[in-house]
């Protein structure tokens, strides 16, 4: 019975990391900008990484490379935001210019040929 539950439970968190890592990819093609790609890779890789090493711990069992496993999970959640935040900071620094839900240009209504 305990190893049946054993089982299911690794078997639903690889199916969650697969599933967020897999929605990771998609946002990564596409979303329009680096913030926001940096965004949805930071987050749901993340959550993908975690939820996938979480089921290795568990199978695993409490052995030495389970100390192994969650130490590679706390680095991936240290380093990856952090990855992120470098990017769209380094982004930021270099003038890339966030897309906004606005796809048409401002227009004055002066260069339309109105005039007041």
């Amino acid at each position: 019975m305990i190893e049946s539950i054993r089982f299911w439970a690794i078997v639903v968190l690889v199916v969650a990391g697969l599933f967020f890592t897999f929605v990771s990819a998609v946002g990564v093609i596409r979303l329009p900008d680096i913030y926001a790609r940096a965004h949805t890779a930071s987050q749901t890789d993340t959550l993908g990484a975690g939820l996938a090493l979480a089921a290795v711990a568990i199978a695993l069992g409490w052995q030495h490379a389970t100390v192994y496993t969650v130490l590679l999970l706390f680095f991936v959640f240290i380093t990856n935001p952090t990855a992120a935040h470098a990017i769209a900071r380094s982004a930021a620094e270099t003038g890339i210019e966030p897309v906004t839900g606005d796809s048409s240009p401002e227009e004055d209504p002066d260069e339309e040929g109105e005039t007041s």
